[in-house]
């Protein structure tokens, strides 16, 4: 792929291809559109049935809706999310704009504007539109939205709370040819609520238990960097975190707490008003500061916090408005939500979700405070009950995030262990099985028998962090010791500030939808030094005595645990240069992911075979050792071969690295290296007969893959020896894209993503109608981003482009 660059001496213009690519547990259908009147469904809570109304909505009062409309080429969606979070795609962690995603999936202009027609013709007035063209908010009274949407607006007294509700007591249709997903803000059976639970208020130390964290035993500030990102410099700089809040917060509140803080820092706050609203802080408030302070107190070197404010009041409560206004502000890479809602599952909430995927966001939402989540989408607190506050937390396009109860060494000193929060009173980290997603595909593989977990469904949490014995400061002047799930999103959303943090300072982008990357690492060999595993308690309940229980890996009461810090940290940067080769290293201690043939065994001695530095007499086995415990040692009397078989994207380049050593010369030494032997044509890449001693020689090819699977193998015969074969890997190039440029005077600079080892041309062109491209340098990479700076002489303006090297 090539960039072009073209620059005049008044301004600067670059214009280049984008990869795309992604990851999806699958986006929901939209009903069929056709001609008629379409039925809309998921409108009318189940409690309604049951009920009677006590009547009827006032027909001037004024409701404030939000029109759902589908994605486009949903399928496409779904590969292309796929590709953006496989390391062995091209288009790994390429990730869209907010207009290359509507261009692409948005629902057409067209489109959208027969939905505002409709509106229009039916008395509703367009209160916002949305770029992604997902969203039409409209307003208009009772009577109006009745005729619109074939409805009957009805009071009724709210079964649970001492209030009245209003609700249709049908589902909604429309004589419109344009196809909707859903309509926010119909009925307010349910009000947002935040999932925190107080402990203790306290004007001086806690008397929370376990007595470990640094303020009087509660945790604040430092301890929870103590605990999860040890020793690390990364403070969050440069990088924003951003909050789902349905409450205001009290500012004097959030420098209280950073006073408590090291260095005492200053992260800029920016509220956002969302659906005009005009909340002055109150009960939860509570909420709103938590998420501020957990967030400061994981990366207290943050560019900015934004809280995204949306409007609680009566006929205003669309939470997709909130949501929509995070993905529009693609900025913001970390993002967290402690509150739930009703009404999900939620089509328009997913397209968002998905959208924030293929942009590169990561968010994090708070499971629940309820232990665990009772099987059925009916149930008391069923995750996908729409008449309950469970929603978001069953969605597959997000991060659910579990809690835990921390015991620290010293007072806030150092990790020690961690136990499932559960206060054993209905009381704790939920997890569970959804109803109604099905298994996402990374989170296939797991063993579910120890975990009671579901083969087949999604299942709830993710991840976890901290969720008790919390210290904040809120209510103008207040504080209390809290847990809840509501502690442990925002601090999970302060530590990929860290992971992001490190990515841009080695020119990588975001970690984008945290799951794909979390598993795989989870899944691999690197899991326990990656993530604390918490292997102790439960989030049984009295409404569910046997579920879940804590396990070694995967569990439904804390993910896959707690981040361990810079090992998680480094692992997730990593994985944009990850290889595709399994066992490369071959630090399993065998052959495991590759396929041995031909191998010798004569007495009791094996020609072929992975070993350690004491396996051969006289300690030899190190000179067969480039790096770790173990290497191959490779020295039969006839070619025996080793081979593994990978996915590849046909075209695709991949950068092919190994380490070779030949200890000592001799007669009948044969070494070969074959690409694509799967294929008609074998490509022999490398091939060395008799060659002398060789210390240990990195030898580096670039290799290009025809088919979705491609084989590599390694063939030698070394009669009086052996060589040593070590650290292989096959790691997909990257097309070069230009990630920052400058204009200086008569000079340009302009940075492109690279591949260390891989050779790229930089050409320029004075006119784009001529074919002759001139070559203004050659450059081997060094890192992943490279950076030229050039005089452009004479020339009024050149054009340039990046190739890769064959």
């Amino acid at each position: 792929m090539k960039f072009v660059i073209r620059l005049n001496l008044r301004c600067l213009f670059f214009a280049a291809g984008m990869g795309l690519g992604l990851l999806s547990a699958g986006a929901f259908s939209a009903i069929a559109a056709g001609t008629g009147r379409q039925l809309l469904h998921g409108h009318v809570p189940a409690a309604v049935g049951r009920l009677q109304a006590v009547g009827n909505l006032p027909p001037t009062n004024q409701l404030h809706l939000a029109i759902g409309l589908p994605l486009r080429n949903p399928a496409a969606l779904d590969e292309l999310l796929q590709q953006i979070y496989d390391p062995a795609s091209p288009k790994f962690r390429q990730y869209l704009t907010p207009g290359q995603f509507t261009e692409q999936f948005g629902p057409t202009e067209p489109d959208y504007q027969k939905v505002i027609a409709f509106a229009q013709t039916n008395g509703l007035t367009v209160t916002a539109t949305h770029g992604n063209r997902v969203l039409l908010d409209v307003s208009g009274s009772v009577a109006e939205i009745e005729k619109a949407f074939n409805v009957n607006l009805h009071l009724y007294q709210h079964p649970l709370e001492n209030r009245k509700f209003f609700s249709p007591d049908s589902e909604p249709s429309v004589d419109l040819d344009v196809p909707l997903a859903d309509i926010s803000g119909l009925n307010n059976y349910s009000l947002p609520h935040p999932k925190n639970i107080i402990t203790s208020h306290s004007a001086g130390a806690t008397t929370a238990l376990p007595k470990a964290g640094s303020f009087g035993g509660a945790y604040v500030g430092m301890d929870f960097r103590n605990a999860y990102a040890p020793g690390t410099t990364l403070d969050g700089a440069g990088q924003m975190v951003g909050l789902l809040q349905f409450d205001g917060f009290y500012s004097n509140d959030i420098i209280a707490y950073e006073n408590l803080l090291p260095g005492s820092p200053r992260v800029p706050l920016e509220t956002v008003i969302i659906d005009s609203a005009t909340n002055p802080p109150g009960s939860g408030n509570i909420e709103v500061s938590l998420d501020i302070e957990m967030a400061i107190a994981m990366a207290p070197g943050l560019a900015k916090i934004v809280v995204f404010e949306g409007n609680t009041a009566a006929g205003f409560f669309n939470p997709n408005d909130v949501l929509n206004t995070m993905a529009a502000s693609n900025m913001v890479k970390n993002l967290s939500c402690s509150w739930g809602w009703s009404g999900g599952p939620d089509a328009t909430m997913e397209n968002i979700f998905l959208q924030m995927a293929a942009q590169g966001q990561s968010f994090f939402n708070a499971s629940g405070d309820s232990d665990a989540f009772t099987t059925g989408s009916g149930s008391v607190n069923g995750v996908d009950n729409p008449s309950v506050t469970g929603s978001p937390s069953s969605s597959p396009n997000i991060t659910q995030v579990g809690g835990t109860t921390l015991t620290m060494n010293g007072t806030g000193d150092s990790y020690a262990t961690e136990t499932v929060w559960n206060k054993n009173n209905g009381t704790g980290s939920s997890g569970g099985v959804s109803s109604y997603y099905p298994l996402p595909i990374w989170q296939q593989g797991i063993t579910m028998a120890a975990n009671h977990g579901s083969p087949t469904n999604r299942n709830i949490p993710d991840v976890a962090l901290t969720a008790d014995n919390v210290y904040i400061l809120y209510n103008n002047g207040g504080n209390a010791t809290v847990g809840g799930t509501s502690v442990a999103a925002p601090l999970w959303a302060g530590f990929m500030a860290l992971v992001n943090q490190q990515a841009a300072a080695a020119g990588r982008a975001s970690i984008g939808f945290a799951n794909p990357s979390i598993y795989s690492l989870a899944k691999g060999t690197n899991y326990a030094s990656c993530f604390h595993d918490t292997t102790t308690g439960n989030n049984i309940s009295g409404v569910s005595p046997t579920n879940y229980p804590a396990t070694s890996g995967y569990d439904l009461s804390t993910g896959w645990g707690t981040p361990t810090g810079t090992n998680l940290i480094n692992a997730l940067v990593a994985l944009a240069d990850a290889s595709i080769i399994q066992n490369g290293g071959f630090e399993t201690g065998n052959f495991n992911g590759w396929t041995l043939a031909g191998n010798s065994t004569i007495g009791t001695t094996v020609y072929n075979g992975v070993i350690s530095a004491g396996s051969l007499s006289g300690n030899a086995g190190t000179n067969f050792i480039h790096a770790g415990t173990y290497g191959a040692f490779l020295g039969d009397n006839q070619i025996a071969t080793i081979s593994q078989t990978v996915n590849t994207f046909p075209g695709q380049g991949y950068l092919l690295s190994f380490w070779l050593a030949n200890p000592a010369s001799g007669a009948v030494q044969q070494f070969v290296v074959n690409w694509n032997t799967n294929s008609p044509a074998v490509n022999r890449i490398y091939y060395l007969t008799n060659p002398p001693a060789l210390p240990w020689t990195n030898i580096t090819f670039v290799v290009t893959a025809t088919g979705t699977n491609s084989t590599l193998q390694f063939g030698a015969e070394n009669d009086p020896a052996g060589f040593g074969l070590d650290d292989v890997t096959l790691i997909a190039i990257p097309s070069p894209a230009i990630t920052t440029f400058s204009k200086k005077t008569n000079a340009f600079a302009f940075a492109w993503n690279s591949l260390a080892g891989v050779g790229y041309q930089v050409q320029y062109q004075t006119n784009l109608i001529k074919t002759n491209w001139l070559v203004l340098s050659n450059v081997t990479a060094t890192a992943s981003t490279m950076r030229l700076t050039n005089a452009t002489g004479s020339d009024p303006q050149r054009y340039y482009r990046i190739r890769r090297l064959p």
